[in-house]
């Protein structure tokens, strides 16, 4: 079992389920990259255009606020899935067996329930600025150059949807670890020290990441 990751891997349907949900995250966490990188050069050419050509950006507040919820959600399964969510460990990281997966397993259900909460809000949220009837089918729009908020909304439920299914997976995956006894349960980040979680990314950043 490996992985350039924390998370282990091997055949099982638990793991194959992981690795075919890590396909669409990672996905995604590449589009909110795009994003920033889009924000970064919208952002420059509003500061030249303005300085230069007297020619800002049209909307630019409008469409910074829009494209936001790209990249502050769309990361979200996959920053999961790496165990990248900042946290307080400080009683978590003494535990060792079967009471790590127990608790590990007690906090990811309790994360299960405020997304399932989150997910059914979000949707109705979205649900409420959407209209098939409206033009632009929203009900609302930017105050600048009235672009319509629906897909924005929309963006909010689809990336917590699919943060729920990563949140079952690995509520999975801590209760088989819980039920055998195993040290190393693949699908769910395991527990790491400073040492080696930088060592791995170094390998990542260098593009070396299968190296043993």
């Amino acid at each position: 079992m490996s992985s350039s990751s924390a998370v282990l891997t091997d055949d099982s349907t638990l793991s194959r389920l992981d690795r075919a949900l890590l396909k669409l995250e990672s996905s995604l966490n590449l589009v909110g990259g795009i994003v920033i990188f889009l924000l970064v050069l919208m952002a420059v050419w509003n500061v030249f255009g303005r300085k230069i050509f007297n020619a800002p950006v049209p909307g630019y507040v409008d469409w910074t606020e829009q494209l936001m919820a790209l990249f502050a959600f769309l990361g979200l399964a996959y920053c999961q899935r790496e165990g990248g969510h900042i946290r307080m460990d400080i009683v978590v990281s003494r535990l060792h067996g079967r009471i790590l997966w127990f608790a590990e397993w007690i906090s990811i259900l309790f994360m299960l329930i405020v997304t399932t909460a989150l997910v059914y809000g979000t949707w109705f949220h979205f649900q409420r600025s959407f209209d098939l009837n409206a033009p632009n089918f929203s009900r609302d729009s930017s105050i600048d150059i009235s672009l319509p908020l629906w897909p924005a909304k929309l963006i909010v439920p689809v990336a917590l949807a699919i943060l729920w299914l990563r949140l079952v997976l690995q509520l999975w995956g801590y209760w088989r670890a819980l039920r055998t006894g195993e040290d190393k349960p693949v699908a769910v980040p395991l527990p790491d020290d400073p040492m080696s979680q930088a060592t791995r990314e170094a390998r990542t950043v260098s593009g070396r990441e299968d190296d043993t």
